[in-house]
């Protein structure tokens, strides 16, 4: 009996989705009193393309388990598709320069396909561990910048150490799905077992 288990582009989509809406809760953690919930930009330009790249991520795991096709790995750019985190006004491009926001968001994706290919163990040795020192980097630079942010996110208080943990989970999280472009693809013989087992349910 198929589910929506076999289905990766749906579970990307819902993955995705849940993703982005608790990075939004992290975001107003962060802001604090000053956080702003409007439909614009909370579901435009922040829970659609969180939509788009879990979509894209499965259709990654999708085509991994098909066997694959000519150029599918690009498919780890989707993190990318994140362009409306970009700007914290769509309307005034120029802003990314003024309030830090964009700089920020900017990095999310960098560093999560940094994460992705640095556990996929997929390429030289070399190349993963530079881009695992990427990945790791927002772990120690948390931790010594965000007193300055807000004296509520404090690693010694505990509600700066759950933003902290929030932070840094989530981020894992992501790097675990743009992982999914760089690992192997399914054998012919596995697919072909896996069918045989699906057909006798």
């Amino acid at each position: 009996m198929r589910t929506i288990l076999d289905r990766p582009v749906l579970l990307g989509v819902l993955g995705g989705l849940a993703w982005t809406a608790g990075l939004r809760g992290f975001m107003a953690q962060v802001a604090g009193f000053e956080s702003n919930v409007t439909w614009s930009l909370t579901f435009g330009w922040l829970l659609v393309p969180g939509v788009v790249v879990g979509a894209l991520l499965g259709w990654a795991e999708h085509i991994r388990r098909a066997g694959g096709r000519p150029r599918w790995r690009w498919l780890a750019l989707a993190p990318l598709a994140y362009a409306g985190l970009l700007f914290s006004d769509p309307t005034d491009i120029l802003g990314i320069f003024e309030d830090g926001l964009g700089a920020g968001a900017i990095a999310v994706p960098l560093i999560g396909m940094a994460g992705g290919h640095a556990i996929s163990g997929r390429g030289p040795l070399w190349a993963r561990l530079a881009t695992g020192l990427v990945a790791v980097a927002p772990v120690p630079i948390w931790a010594l910048t965000a007193s300055s942010i807000g004296p509520h996110l404090a690693l010694d208080t505990p509600r700066g150490a759950w933003v902290a943990v929030y932070h840094w989970s989530f981020l894992a999280v992501l790097y675990v799905a743009c992982a999914i472009p760089h690992r192997p693809v399914v054998p012919a013989a596995s697919r072909a077992d896996r069918s045989a087992a699906a057909s006798t349910v």
